[in-house]
């Protein structure tokens, strides 16, 4: 049994919105796009659906008018119905029996005219699943997403760097560019957290937003929904006392999922930044920044991939500043679709040594993330004892500090204390000792660790 969306969502201005799903942000749930009532409210031409249908049934041998539903994520009532009621007026499905009430719980099967039809369909591209969005609704959808996103204050921010030595310059600095939502560019030297820093901002992020299982542009299938990137949020309240589901009622063609985190590194090539088609499947993945619109999209390493950073941003001088990218099918059929996610281009690279001026300037946020100074290092190197289980010994890093990183003029870096304490851990199991910060170890530790180069 669906529950309707006023139950859910319907508030008084004074009032906190209703969270029975205990979303991070439910306020999303009054973008929710309806539950379509007839073929014409999907989008979709029936003949597209027919194709869906047919295919299911090739695979599946037969099925009733619910697991049709089911798998196309489409109502019976109003959708469904009308496409089986074409199948069969077309004499290319036959009842076989039924299971319960209705139609919706009658066993259809493919004849021979269906199977033939069936084999055409596939032909034309394999895809087999729940319905597609078309774009021009997800473009709108999207688009409402991005205006209705909300605010993260200080706290929030703090909150989600604690587990992190951050200094307080640049938490300052990240809380506006977060909120803008736009690009960002964390840069300095390698080993001081940038990677965790997009990280935590992405969880920072938090709330959920809405992504299709997949789209649909003239006639063509584009793949969104990813189960490495994209995680279902429930929004099922259990069972009424007929033992049927309560669940959230809106088209389940989308999927509520936690905001996307997409982190790509020395993979990324132009290639990957435009639809992928397989001659084989015969329809398309979405690239990376599709998959993260919502979201959060990482370049880790910018300018260790393959492709040139001038290049890179070139594809996408138009998606930073007008918020919008251009796809191409392989027909040649061009479309647009919106480029809604926080870009983080993360590097160890000096920026100027990568791009020209006119370049960084389409980046609009640029913060260095350095090298910590003792006093971080040292709360760094505590919170890692702390988390190890080894004692903390403020003396001990004070020999490292005078011994080491002054004598040898080595330059502090925050992942130098939990590579540290790993390997003071490895020799003291060695040696069948409890680990400890000791003299002895921490040398050992450093011998084979902070090498000169």
């Amino acid at each position: 049994m669906a529950t309707r969306r006023t139950q859910v969502h319907e508030a008084s201005p004074t009032q906190e919105t209703p969270n029975p799903f205990q979303l991070e942000n439910p306020r999303i749930l009054e973008l929710a796009p309806p539950l379509p009532k007839s073929v014409e409210e999907t989008g979709l031409k029936m003949g597209l659906l027919s194709d869906l249908a047919l295919k299911f049934f090739y695979y599946q041998g037969q099925a009733t008018g619910a697991d049709v539903a089911q798998q196309l994520r489409l109502p019976w009532t109003g959708v469904i119905e009308h496409v089986i009621d074409f199948l069969t007026t077309e004499k290319l499905v036959d009842m076989r029996g039924g299971k319960g009430f209705g139609r919706v719980s009658v066993d259809f099967q493919l004849i021979d005219k269906g199977r033939e039809y069936a084999r055409d369909a596939l032909q034309r591209t394999t895809y087999v699943g729940p319905a597609p969005v078309p774009i021009e609704q997800y473009n709108a959808l999207i688009q409402q997403q991005t205006r209705e996103s909300p605010t993260i204050s200080k706290k929030q921010l703090e909150l989600a760097l604690s587990h992190l030595v951050v200094p307080e310059n640049i938490v300052d600095k990240l809380g506006p560019a977060v909120n803008s939502g736009r690009s960002l560019f964390l840069f300095g030297p390698p080993g001081n957290g940038k990677t965790s820093l997009a990280e935590a901002i992405s969880a920072m992020f938090g709330g959920e937003a809405f992504i299709p299982h997949c789209l649909e542009i003239d006639g063509q299938i584009v793949k969104v929904f990813d189960r490495l990137v994209h995680h279902p949020v429930s929004l099922e309240l259990g069972r009424d006392s007929g033992g049927r589901r309560q669940t959230f009622e809106m088209d389940n063609r989308w999927q509520v999922c936690k905001r996307p985190s997409v982190i790509v590194g020395g993979e990324l090539t132009l290639e990957t930044l435009d639809l992928i088609y397989s001659d084989t499947a015969r329809f398309y993945e979405a690239p990376f920044q599709v998959k993260a619109n919502g979201g959060m999209l990482l370049i880790d390493d910018f300018g260790r991939q393959k492709v040139h950073p001038t290049d890179l941003l070139n594809r996408w001088i138009v998606p930073l500043e007008k918020r919008v990218d251009f796809l191409t099918l392989h027909t040649g059929k061009k479309f647009e679709i919106p480029f809604d996610q926080l870009i983080v281009f993360s590097t160890n690279l000096d920026p100027k040594e990568l791009v020209d001026e006119a370049f960084l300037r389409r980046i609009k946020y640029k913060i260095e993330v350095g090298n910590p100074d003792e006093q971080q290092y040292r709360t760094i190197f505590r919170r890692v004892c702390e988390a190890s289980g080894i004692p903390y010994v403020e003396q001990a890093v004070s020999y490292l500090l005078e011994h080491t990183y002054k004598q040898r003029s080595l330059q502090l870096r925050s992942c130098h204390p939990r590579d540290l304490v790993q390997l003071v851990k490895d020799a003291a199991r060695y040696r069948g000792q409890p680990p400890a910060l000791s003299r002895e170890l921490l040398d050992l530790a450093v011998e084979v660790f902070l090498v000169d180069v």
